[in-house]
Order: C-alpha cells, then structure tokens, then sequence
C-alpha cells in the first residue's frame, strides 16, 4: 500500500475471503464483482458511510494484487501462495481447526507444518490491516482462520478497537484441549476487546477454557486479562442473521412463485416437497436425512408418489480427502434409495450436487412443504432462516436440529436430534401431516423473530457493544 493511502481508513474489517471475486471473461475482460452472502450484505453500507477497508484473500493462490477502490470500498487483497493454500487454508482451518470445532464428527489432523503456516499468514493479515487502520480505528476481524491476528494486531497497533466473531462453534474444553496449539489460540483471541459467538454456551466454553488453560478470571460475560496494562475483554453472544428483507422481497416477485408452481409440476405434483440445501460436508447430517427417509420409504409409511425428498449439496473443499469420501458416500446412498424406491415417473430423491442463485434458491425454498436442518454442528445454519424470511404465505414446516444454532431462536420450529433416526422419522411424519392453522401458528412465530433480528441488526449490535468499550 503507498504512503498516501497507508493508515487512513477508521473501519476495517479483516476476513478470509475478500467482499468481490475476480471475474476473467472469455474475450480477458477483467472486473471485481460483488460476493453473494449476508456478512457482506450487512457490512458493506457500514463501510461505505464510514470510510472502510476490507483485507482479505483474493481466493486463487499466487495472486498479487495493489490494494484498490470498489464501490465505494477499499480493498486490500492478501496474497498466498499454492503451498500456502494446501497448508493454512485447507489444512489447518478445514482439516484441524473445522472438524475439532464442529465436536471432532470428523477427526482432525494435527500436523507442525500446517500451524506454522497459519501463523505466518496471521501475521501477514495483522500487518496489512495495521499498516491500513487509522490512529484509533475500529477493526472486526471475522472467523476461525484468523484467530492469531487480535493479538498480533494489539501488539502492532494498541490504539486499535478490535472485534473478533467466530461464525462457527466454539468447541467445549474437554475437546479444544486436544489442539496441541490451544494455548497460543486463546491468546491470539483475547487480544480482542470484544469476542463475539453464535450461541451462549460458545462464549461459556471460551471463558472455561480461559480459565482452564491461563488461569484469568473470569465473571459472566468478563475476562480480566492481567499484565503490564491490564484490560477486560467481553465474550458474548452475538446471533447472526439474513437480509431477512431481501429474500422475502425476492418470493414475492411473480416470477419466482411461477419458478416455484414450476418446480413443484416438474417433480410431478406430489403431495409433499422435502427439502435439504447444504454445503456437502460432514456436518450437515446429510447421510442421517436420508437414512430416516429411506426407511420411511422401506416401511411403507410414505411413496415416492406423494413425498419427495429434493437435496441440494454444493460442492465444498473438493481438494480435502475427507470430503471426496463424503460425496461418494452420499451419492452411493441415494443411488440406493432411488434403485430401490424409484418408479419411471417418480424419483424418490432429487439429488443436485451443483450450487445455485440466490433467485432459484428462493423458488425451491417456496415450494417446499417441509425444510429439513438435520445439523450434527453448526454455529448457526442460515438455512433455516433464509426459509423461514421467503414464507411470506406463513406455510410450511421446519425440521431443525438442536445442535444447529438457529434453533435456540426458531423455537417453534419441529426440533430434532439427528442421531435419533426414529425420532426424525416421526418428526418427518408429524411435519407432513401438520394441519394448517399448526403450520401458520409455527411459521408466523419464527417469521417474527427472523424479521426482527435481520443482519444489519446483528453487525449494529456487536459494533454498538464494541464501541462502548473505547476509554
């Protein structure tokens, strides 16, 4: 960054990905476009108003590019090498770091090498954003891949306001006492004057970790970090949530509810629409939907005439070995439930293994009778309220895992533990079979609260609370 543009930018926000992604067209036009997702959805008008810059990766290796202006945003793209890739991103953040936050579902790796590159590409991240904060500047550094880069940051720049969420499980410490690095972790995270969560019991399991491993004290909400300038630091929870507005603009459009009668004819008119939308990842309970399902099937209880399941699995991590075995598993399965199951005219699920827009996303979300959360982990599931927010019709039933964020608030949601198959099978039934004024009552209810706690209030409130802590 050139000395004129160096430390002028009072709101900066330090993430993995960038908010744009470099787009090449055929002809070697070249142009950033705007990233789909609610994180940028909630933060760009902030930024804007404020003077923000965004530092963050350009998401394709060995890619060195000037910071510049986009839309009234300032970008400063991180570079990182191929072998950078392999080791901080896939490596220690999706096959350490992912899977032990997540209860250890899958086994994690630990390997020296791998945590060797996450903390020189946390430093890299730390002096970008030092050398891009103006004197006093607040700093919101976001997710699991950058949990090193407070501490680097305060001991670069202590004028600093800093901010850290975690969008993903913190773990309890029984299992983040495996990470041979847990210390170092937990230090690098207080440098933060506020650490936001998804759940109450993410930010209870931070501070006994705390106590466990450092021995700070620790009261409710408050950690008192000892030394030669001794501070507080706030561990909380902060839900995050959807452009709730946007997506219930987009299901009114007449064009998306014909997509959605469209949809609904080309899986043959059934009498129920089934739903799973998921990244394709071994957190998800994919396989444990359709066990319950297929032996619903088995047992005659529902036909591939009147129920089909449809199920969404973007691709993800495709370079990471656990996840190549987790699509042929999933694929295998449903191969199996369809050769058994399946008639020519119908089906018994409809398995996509492609992502898909925001517009086509709302259709399928329209025309599904029952939304399936089968969650083993997750931090929140934004699923779950993007399907709650398009029911405008206040139809339609939602099955959500207890170990899914999204159901500490969307109680009247049909909830569900995904390891007990009878359980879900039972809940599938109970949702296929929910009278109408059942499913309105439920649907008004976590209509109400989506609405109310949309995004832009979320990043209010965590920057509200992190401003309150300046002295």
């Amino acid at each position: 960054m050139n000395d004129s543009r160096a430390a002028s930018y009072d709101f900066v926000v330090v993430a993995n990905r960038l908010p744009v992604d470099r787009v090449i067209e055929p002809d070697g036009t070249e142009y950033w476009k705007g990233s789909p997702g609610g994180l940028v959805t909630a933060l760009v008008p902030v930024m804007r108003a404020s003077g923000g810059a965004w530092v963050g990766w350009a998401g394709q290796p060995d890619l060195t590019i000037e910071p510049f202006d986009n839309d009234g945003i300032h970008i400063v793209p991180i570079s990182l090498s191929e072998a950078e890739v392999e080791t901080y991103y896939e490596g220690f953040s999706n096959d350490t770091l992912w899977p032990l936050y997540h209860d250890v579902i899958a086994p994690p790796s630990y390997h020296r090498v791998w945590w060797d590159s996450y903390v020189t590409v946390n430093r890299r991240f730390a002096e970008a954003t030092a050398a891009a904060a103006a004197p006093g500047a607040t700093v919101w550094v976001q997710d699991y891949q950058l949990q090193l880069v407070p501490r680097m940051l305060r001991e670069l720049r202590p004028d600093l306001t800093i901010g850290f969420f975690n969008h993903i499980p913190f773990p309890p410490y029984g299992i983040f006492s495996q990470l041979p690095w847990r210390r170092q972790i937990i230090e690098g995270l207080l440098g933060a004057d506020i650490i936001g969560f998804q759940r109450v019991a993410d930010a209870s399991n931070f501070a006994r970790a705390v106590r466990r491993l450092l021995g700070h004290t620790t009261r409710g909400n408050t950690i008192w970090v000892p030394g030669a300038s001794p501070r507080t630091v706030t561990a909380k929870a902060f839900p995050i949530s959807i452009d709730s507005q946007g997506f219930e603009e987009l299901a009114r459009r007449p064009e998306i509810q014909e997509r959605a009668r469209q949809i609904r004819e080309d899986l043959g008119n059934p009498t129920t629409v089934m739903l799973g939308v998921d990244r394709l990842d071994y957190t998800k309970g994919i396989g444990h939907r359709l066990k319950a399902y297929g032996e619903l099937l088995g047992d005659g209880r529902v036909s591939v005439e009147d129920v089909v399941l449809v199920q969404v699995a973007s691709p993800s991590r495709e370079r990471v070995e656990t996840y190549r075995q987790l699509r042929d598993e999933i694929e295998l399965t449903v191969g199996r439930i369809n050769g058994d199951f399946g008639t020519i005219s119908h089906a018994a699920v409809n398995y996509l293994h492609h992502g898909f827009p925001r517009e086509e996303m709302v259709a399928l979300y329209l025309a599904a009778d029952v939304m399936l959360v089968t969650a083993l982990r997750d931090g929140m599931n934004l699923v779950a309220k993007e399907y709650a927010a398009v029911r405008f019709d206040n139809d339609g039933v939602l099955l959500l895992s207890e170990f899914a964020g999204a159901s500490d608030e969307l109680r009247t949601a049909l909830r569900i533990n995904p390891h007990d198959i009878d359980g879900m099978k039972e809940a599938m039934l109970q949702a296929i079979a929910m009278p109408k004024a059942e499913r309105r009552r439920r649907m008004r209810a976590m209509r109400k609260r989506v609405l109310e706690n949309d995004v832009a209030r979320w990043s209010s409130g965590f920057l509200t609370a992190l401003e309150a802590t300046r002295s």
